[in-house]
């Protein structure tokens, strides 16, 4: 008897991600009221980039909205959070999974990353540098199956800064999963991409309301 793995590897692929249409990021403005107070003390905190891999960026436009501000935005963060010795982390998917550790993935977004240098990849404005940590993601949350969460306490910190992609499958969840074990989260909103406008403000919306604190690149650290 086939294993499920087996089964939906026979059933074939189903297209993967779907392209974006370019979109403007929302501004200061057009943010969600927040329902908790937080701010971000940098001696509490760690800033996760999000599955920033050209396999996931390679979605959107080149050379314009979301994708070149979500980028600036992030190199920006980036900057300030290792001035202010805020630890970075980086979160990306391995490249040929099997289907078996693609598990139900494999059912929703085919097979993931191909073995493949350039897609495994990150922009050279944001990618990782000595110092920073880099995790092997395996499902939407970059706590499961990784020790997200024992590097933040290592580290006695309970604040985790999420940018990156997308919105509201891996940031939402991810920022979901840390209201979960008490840390604070906050989504910087116009350091993070989705596929629509649509899925973005309703990630936005939601984790405001449920689980974290939406904020922007030019007020998360504060004066930094």
């Amino acid at each position: 008897m086939r294993s499920s793995a087996e089964q939906r590897a026979q059933a074939g692929p189903r297209e993967a991600l779907p392209p974006v249409t370019a979109y403007p990021l929302p501004t200061v403005d057009e943010l969600p009221a927040n329902r908790v107070p937080w701010t971000v003390d940098p001696a509490r905190a760690v800033l996760l980039v999000h599955d920033l891999q050209q396999h996931f960026l390679s979605a959107f436009p080149a050379g314009q909205q979301p994708l070149t501000g979500m980028l600036a935005n992030t190199a920006r963060l980036l900057e300030q959070a290792r001035r202010l010795g805020v630890p970075v982390v980086y979160s990306a998917q391995r490249g040929g999974q099997t289907p078996q550790e693609r598990g139900l993935q494999l059912d929703f977004w085919g097979p993931g990353v191909a073995d493949d240098p350039e897609a495994l990849a990150m922009p050279a404005t944001v990618a990782p540098q000595p110092g920073d940590t880099l995790l092997t993601k395996w499902k939407y949350s970059a706590f499961t199956r990784t020790d997200l969460e024992e590097r933040i306490r290592g580290r006695n910190r309970d604040q985790l800064v999420i940018v990156g992609v997308y919105a509201h499958i891996g940031v939402m969840t991810t920022a979901c999963d840390a209201w979960s074990r008490d840390i604070q989260a906050f989504v910087v909103a116009d350091a993070v991409a989705d596929f629509t406008r649509e899925d973005h403000d309703t990630a936005l919306r939601w984790t405001a309301g449920r689980c974290a604190v939406v904020t922007t690149t030019d007020t998360v650290f504060g004066e930094a």
